[in-house]
């Protein structure tokens, strides 16, 4: 492992950096706002009693994600490298520099598998813009099956995705990830938005309004509570490599402590949002709140339909504009991902991004492949009773993230030497915040790693 990190430090060689603090606010938030948010946020609140979970889940914020956010941004901007690099700058080039490396691999399995979770959103970007998405609801399930389980088309929609990807990323940090985050950030807000008043304006939409902020103490229990950390975890892009390496991009003057909680903030709001999109409909033509993962591609199509038949165009432009929305969540996602494993490349092989960027665009095109085709096509790509799609979900979601994430809190928290997490907290004595600093390591070293452990071993039932 020495002998990777002893290379040329090519973050020392003019290494690349955000132009301004909206580019690191912007980029940054686009990589934790993705499907977990519009997607995964808005079942789990459903499933687990609506307003109390997200009460729940804001607490979990703050105990756990805004801290582990802050602990990734300290080991990326110490390094000014990807995220293995510095890993091992921080804890000397110990046997820690392992967990960065899982991070890497962790955010590139990842990849492989959401670009074509992606594409399946650009296939409903394409189908609502022909009017494809139509019938009831067993031709809506039916149309999803049946794309889903291709051979070709969602390969298509994948590798398009990828390219896009691709194309951003070769460009670099400042003309690549920040102008593209520039860019998108604001008009997924502008979508949010407009879809959110034609939700609420739909009769019977104040059920799902009560429904998401009017609280409902029965429903708290053990599992709510471990869901809504597990979800705080997950939402915020945490143990995937992507903050440790926007990190590294950051200049000595960033706030880290202010820039996670904004970031934190904005990641809440669009989930938030995401919630008075699909709460609303739902209620206002009789959807259960707690359809689970089948929601985005199964139930909202209904939903949509059912929710507008007195007004069919508009019931087009909303499904049209919310799989647009969808999209550019996801490609905002996929950036970050795919930027650690090129960052990686670029530094630890020497050499140039565009090479970098090529090789991991057509590595998760390979893989990517085989997610797609596990999913019906090819029947042998089974593995532990599980499509190889499924088990990248399983063994990146369930066991590396959450492992990473608890090791580094053990290693920032005990390990590494307090004056460095002190001085990049405080960017050097600059910013009159110890006390915070207090509160911080107390959390780092003791709280965030016993509710981390809890969820990992809740997860499996053993808890």
């Amino acid at each position: 492992m020495q002998r990777i990190m002893g290379k040329v430090n090519m973050s020392t060689l003019g290494r690349a950096s955000f132009g301004s603090k909206l580019g690191v606010i912007l980029a940054t938030a686009g990589s934790a706002v993705g499907l977990g948010n519009i997607w995964r946020f808005p079942f789990m609140t459903g499933q687990n009693g609506g307003a109390v979970f997200i009460i729940i889940y804001i607490f979990c914020v703050l105990l756990l994600g805004i801290p582990c956010m802050i602990s990734e941004f300290i080991i990326g901007r110490h390094g000014q490298s990807n995220t293995a690099r510095a890993f091992s700058k921080i804890s000397g080039g110990s046997v820690w520099t392992l967990i960065g490396c899982m991070g890497v691999l962790t955010g590139f399995l990842i990849s492989s598998y959401y670009a074509v979770v992606s594409g399946w959103c650009l296939e409903y970007v394409y189908a609502s813009m022909l009017g494809k998405i139509h019938g009831d609801p067993t031709f809506i399930k039916t149309y999803f099956q049946t794309f889903s389980e291709d051979p070709v088309k969602p390969l298509f929609w994948t590798f398009l995705m990828l390219l896009t990807t691709y194309l951003i990323i070769e460009n670099g940090v400042r003309d690549g990830i920040e102008r593209a985050s520039k860019l998108m950030m604001p008009i997924l807000f502008i979508l949010l938005l407009i879809i959110v008043v034609a939700a609420c304006l739909l009769p019977n939409s104040f059920k799902g309004i009560e429904f998401l902020f009017k609280p409902d103490l029965s429903k708290v229990n053990g599992d709510v509570f471990l869901g809504a950390l597990g979800q705080s975890f997950y939402s915020l892009s945490l143990a995937m490599g992507c903050i440790c390496t926007y990190a590294s991009y950051f200049s000595k003057q960033t706030n880290l402590v202010g820039s996670a909680i904004q970031i934190g903030v904005i990641d809440f709001i669009v989930a938030l949002l995401a919630g008075l999109v699909i709460f609303p409909a739902a209620f206002s033509v009789g959807v259960s709140p707690d359809s689970g993962p089948s929601l985005i591609f199964i139930t909202l199509p209904n939903v949509f339909q059912q929710a507008f038949s007195d007004f069919p165009v508009i019931g087009y432009v909303i499904a049209l504009l919310f799989y647009v929305l969808l999209s550019m969540a996801a490609l905002t996602s996929l950036m970050s991902l795919h930027e650690v494993s090129t960052a990686f490349l670029e530094e630890e092989m020497g050499t140039t991004r565009k090479k970098a960027a090529l090789i991991v665009t057509a590595c998760c095109m390979l893989l990517g492949i085989f997610c797609s085709l596990s999913l019906g096509a090819v029947d042998s790509l089974q593995f532990f009773g599980m499509p190889l799609f499924g088990l990248f979900d399983f063994v990146t979601g369930q066991l590396m993230l959450p492992i990473g994430g608890f090791l580094t809190c053990i290693m920032i928290g005990w390990f590494v030497p307090h004056k460095i997490v002190r001085d990049e907290f405080t960017n050097r004595g600059t910013l009159d915040n110890i006390g915070l600093f207090r509160i911080y390591l107390f959390l780092v070293k003791y709280v965030c790693p016993i509710c981390i452990l809890f969820v990992f071993l809740h997860q499996f039932g053993w808890l």
